[in-house]
């Protein structure tokens, strides 16, 4: 098994594509240990291949599941020596669509995910942050965690959730030395953007975004970010620059915000 041997070390959830597999190439790069956990075994290979045997750990992670998470924390622990750096809780899905189109045990899905993961995430990791001087932890909420999107409510709903853990939790680790952060992106250039109201769905939210005219940011600029976010002193880190206007017109203009989502919320068939 391959060993941080001294590197600063990264452990990243949703690692096998998007923002998660950019951020282990980023910070590879950069010369740190990356570990790789995801559901998708495949995924991971790839990822792995590309950054080097020598760079990573990786392992399959159900983040919804305790004894995943207890299972990789040793294994990481192992290679690093008993200690992590960042804790990126990255993994997330989303459905898409009307609220009463998406099926219940789809939305269970997302909160178990995009919140439960999250959580479960910082409990498993605390004892290795806490043994590593400077340690923090980002999270992946969405600009969607600031403003209520429709067609995307329960992830709207989880995002907000990320953002307001984070918010305390940064708050109450204070003394403990550890930073917490979360990674606020617009539409970036994902697998996430495939989402449909259900698993397989033919209709997905790319499609109207192509309708619409929407922003998809690179993939590389949400990495760039994560690399920011895991020095900096900032607590959210917006991706794109339509996410920075987000970020500034509900902090100062929320009326105009609340009022122009309504406006344009497409025509029901």
């Amino acid at each position: 098994m391959a060993g941080a041997n001294g590197r600063k070390a990264i452990f990243i959830t949703g690692a096998a594509s998007g923002i998660g597999a950019e951020t282990a190439r980023y910070f590879a790069r950069k010369g740190w240990f990356c570990g790789l956990y995801d559901i998708n075994e495949t995924g991971l290979k790839s990822v792995a291949a590309e950054i080097g045997a020598d760079a990573c750990h990786l392992a399959k992670l159900d983040v919804t599941k305790r004894a995943d998470w207890a299972a990789a924390m040793e294994g990481f622990g192992a290679a690093t020596g008993g200690k992590m750096d960042v804790l990126f809780n990255n993994a997330g899905i989303g459905r898409h669509g009307w609220f009463e189109d998406v099926p219940p045990e789809d939305s269970d899905l997302v909160i178990d995910i995009n919140v439960k993961g999250v959580i479960n995430g910082v409990y498993a990791a605390l004892p290795l942050l806490k043994a590593t001087p400077g340690a923090r932890i980002i999270n992946t909420a969405s600009t969607a965690g600031i403003v209520g999107a429709p067609q995307l409510a329960v992830y709207s709903a989880s995002k907000w959730a990320v953002r307001g853990l984070t918010e305390a939790l940064d708050a109450e680790f204070r003394d403990l030395g550890i930073r917490v952060t979360t990674l606020m992106p617009w539409f970036v250039d994902t697998p996430i953007l495939e989402m449909g109201n259900k698993e397989g769905a033919n209709v997905k939210m790319s499609d109207q975004m192509k309708e619409n005219g929407a922003k998809v940011y690179p993939v590389s600029m949400a990495a760039e970010k994560v690399w920011e976010a895991a020095q900096g002193d900032d607590i959210y880190y917006m991706v794109g620059g339509d996410a920075e206007k987000a970020r500034f017109m509900t902090r100062w203009l929320p009326g105009i915000v609340r009022k122009n989502i309504r406006k344009n919320v497409p025509a029901r068939d």
